[in-house]
């Protein structure tokens, strides 16, 4: 469409001419513009008392005396670099949204048209009357239900972001309630020899009396010896191993503090309800972190289909003529035509369905295998418990009585040999115990923070 308008009496090159071709296409497309996005799900970090206690950065705080659980978790979500990094990718998904469904860059027209270029007005602008300098701008608008589309996949992935920012609040919080555990457990057993110790070096001075008033063999005072120093080696071992467990609590924490022992959740109860626990499977973190992924692979479908629909342009140009002729001004709108949608959009649509059904398959995958291990790991727990407590209620009293018993038959004049069997099978008493109450822990810990809204109280 071409309208002649009456030139103007100076024209101070190209920027009047720009100016004229940009306000005319910012009046025509100015009804396209994007609307602002407004319902996408934002991430809002909970406060202290939620069960997912989120993080501020900064340096950890120096701690005094021995680390409970609570507070451990409390270290480990504060400097957890995977959080820190599924904030990261939570912020950009949500720059992402904010561009989402915009129009494009516009674009710059410069061109002559109907220029002779043979014969003797070749060249010449003001030969020829269709002859002009053409500027102008081009904008083009995508199909309102791409960018609808587009805005959808944008929100679709923000709420994904923050799902795994949920599962990985839950999965540090899991490990380091493990890592407390095995630490907590470590200093069990290590202060259980350290009580025994005593008794050993009481049986000790005990044989090197009667050795010396001729009760008893050399050998016998030579045995009580050996059991010391075999108890003073597990000792050792034992401090060993509470410091590997501590600098790996450190891991998480930050700070080289053993576990408080007086500070330790009843392993007997959890969070949540058994009952609940088995009917929540759906809403375990992995899953939640699964229908994010559906919700999106769902969202990538509606995209593809908004492929099929027509895109428009919108153009305005300003020509002028040389020769005092009058300048020229041109408007277009153009539209796509998806006429071959067989073999682009259409295969586009169904990679998208094939996706979003595999995803769907997996998901139902990873509840099964949720569903068992949580079945499992309850069995686990709930064997363990009858475990430790035959240990508290039968075995560790009939240990210690045997042991008691044979020292003071020892003491009145007995044989060793007795005491020292009813010993070793003590300390194995202790040490079966404490490796499972660790197992008791770290079995409590897998089932305690399963659930989004359940938190340590």
């Amino acid at each position: 469409m071409f309208i002649s308008i009456s030139p103007r009496p100076q024209r101070a090159g190209g920027r009047p001419l720009f100016l004229t071709s940009a306000g005319l296409l910012l009046v025509t497309s100015s009804a396209f513009a994007a609307p602002p996005i407004t319902s996408i799900q934002s991430y809002v970090r909970p406060g202290p008392d939620s069960s997912q206690v989120m993080y501020d950065r900064g340096e950890v705080p120096e701690l005094a005396g021995a680390l409970d659980l609570p507070k451990a978790i409390s270290l480990a979500l504060s400097r957890a670099s995977r959080l820190q990094a599924g904030e990261g990718r939570l912020e950009s998904a949500r720059q992402e949204a904010k561009r989402a469904g915009q129009l494009p860059d516009p674009e710059l027209m410069l061109g002559i048209d109907n220029l002779p270029i043979t014969g003797s007005t070749a060249f010449d602008f003001a030969a020829d009357d269709m002859t002009q300098k053409r500027i102008g701008l081009r904008q083009v608008v995508p199909a309102r239900g791409k960018r609808a589309a587009a805005r959808s996949l944008a929100g679709r992935r923000i709420d994904e972001a923050a799902a795994n920012i949920v599962a990985t609040s839950l999965e540090v919080q899991r490990e380091t309630a493990q890592a407390w555990m095995d630490a907590w457990a470590a200093c069990r057993t290590l202060a259980a020899l350290r009580m025994l110790r005593d008794e050993a070096r009481l049986a000790a001075r005990v044989a090197k009396a009667r050795v010396s008033t001729g009760a008893e063999s050399p050998s016998d005072a030579l045995a009580t010896q050996a059991e010391v120093i075999d108890l003073d080696n597990r000792i050792v071992g034992e401090e060993a191993r509470r410091e590997a467990a501590i600098v790996e609590l450190s891991r998480w924490t930050g700070v080289g503090l053993a576990p408080a022992h007086t500070a330790v959740p009843d392993l007997d109860r959890l969070p949540a309800a058994l009952d609940r626990l088995l009917a929540s499977v759906d809403r375990l973190a992995p899953l939640l972190q699964a229908d994010a992924q559906v919700a999106t692979a769902n969202a990538a479908i509606e995209a593809a289909r908004a492929e099929t629909r027509s895109d428009w342009s919108v153009g305005a140009a300003y020509g002028q003529r040389d020769g005092g002729r009058d300048d020229m001004v041109m408007l277009e709108v153009g539209i796509g035509l998806p006429l071959f949608t067989r073999n682009r959009q259409a295969r586009g649509v169904a990679a998208r369905q094939a996706d979003f059904e595999a995803t769907l398959l997996e998901r139902e995958d990873l509840r099964r295998q949720l569903s068992a291990r949580i079945r499992a790991d309850v069995a686990r727990w709930e064997g363990l418990k009858r475990q430790v407590a035959l240990h508290v209620d039968s075995l560790l009293p009939l240990a210690r009585d045997r042991s008691a018993t044979a020292l003071a038959g020892y003491r009145a004049g007995g044989e060793l040999q007795p005491w020292i069997n009813a010993r070793r099978d003590e300390i194995q008493a202790h040490l079966s115990h404490a490796e499972h109450l660790g197992e008791l822990g770290r079995a409590w810990a897998a089932l305690a923070y399963l659930l989004p809204q359940e938190s340590i109280r």
